[in-house]
């Protein structure tokens, strides 16, 4: 009994430190203290755990301190965890209107749409979507074998099909959505700006660069060499930018994969 009642003052006290941090980090922004904020918050990750809305505010507290490439980082981080965090996505729009690099919008009209659905819900809410758009399908299917009314036929043959289509398309996207969630093959650029190189080397002749990136630029990350004296943590990165190309990149970008609960700041 004592036992139990020692770890449970235990947890108690890990509970109200992490508590604590997460209140300094508030109002260590409230105050305009941002360098504070940024490593409270930080502190409260590593202690308490991952969640959208620490992730979202420590982004805020990025981009007040001017470190736009971080900001773009962790509010990437709040929406892989939630897709549907409208304040992190319309802080992240507004904080890429300031980048020089801007991203060209080239999609597609039914591109754009089934990007607007995934980030709509989670991938454990499009799951339990299509599991009741199959329990629907499953009894349209039903109505159309036993019925005997002809127009409950025609309804169940009908609706059967677009049930069908709409439980396929939403397995889909609660299976991109997940991915997404563990994708590692995103980064951003956290320095003021950086050179590409066409080879895995230091640029030693003008054709070796291929063009000048800027902080808050996202890449994707294709390959990756690691040196010689650490082969474990890669040096060279082959990543693709917007306009397709696939130059390499020296590692001084941070990568968008994940690294609690807090109540978020408002807007930026």
């Amino acid at each position: 009994m004592r036992t139990l009642f020692v770890i449970i003052l235990a947890l108690a006290a890990m509970a109200a430190h992490a508590a604590s941090l997460g209140e300094q980090a508030d109002s260590a922004y409230n105050k305009e203290d941002y360098r504070s904020a940024i490593e409270l918050y930080r502190s409260s990750i590593d202690n308490e755990g991952q969640s959208s809305d620490i992730y979202y505010n420590l982004a805020n507290a990025y981009y007040r301190a001017d470190k736009l490439g971080m900001a773009v980082v962790n509010y990437e981080r709040a929406l892989k965890l939630d897709p549907t965090n409208s304040d992190a996505r319309a802080n992240l729009e507004f904080v890429r209107s300031r980048i020089q690099d801007r991203p060209e919008d080239d999609s597609a009209f039914l591109s754009n749409v089934h990007h607007s659905l995934l980030s709509s819900m989670k991938a454990n809410s499009w799951a339990w979507f299509s599991f009741a758009m199959f329990a629907l399908f499953l009894g349209a299917v039903a109505v159309y074998i036993f019925s005997t009314n002809v127009a409950f036929r025609k309804a169940g043959f009908f609706g059967g099909i677009v049930l069908l289509f709409v439980f396929a398309y939403s397995l889909v996207l609660a299976l991109q959505s997940a991915s997404m969630a563990k994708s590692h093959e995103e980064a951003v650029v956290i320095t003021p700006s950086t050179q590409l190189s066409s080879t895995p080397r230091a640029s030693r002749t003008a054709s070796d660069k291929v063009v000048t990136i800027h902080e808050g630029t996202k890449v994707e990350i294709i390959d990756s060499i690691a040196t010689p004296d650490d082969p474990v943590s890669p040096k060279w990165y082959n990543v693709k930018i917007n306009n397709g190309a696939t130059p390499w990149h020296c590692c001084l970008f941070s990568h968008c994969t994940i690294s609690t609960r807090c109540r978020r700041n408002g807007t930026m």
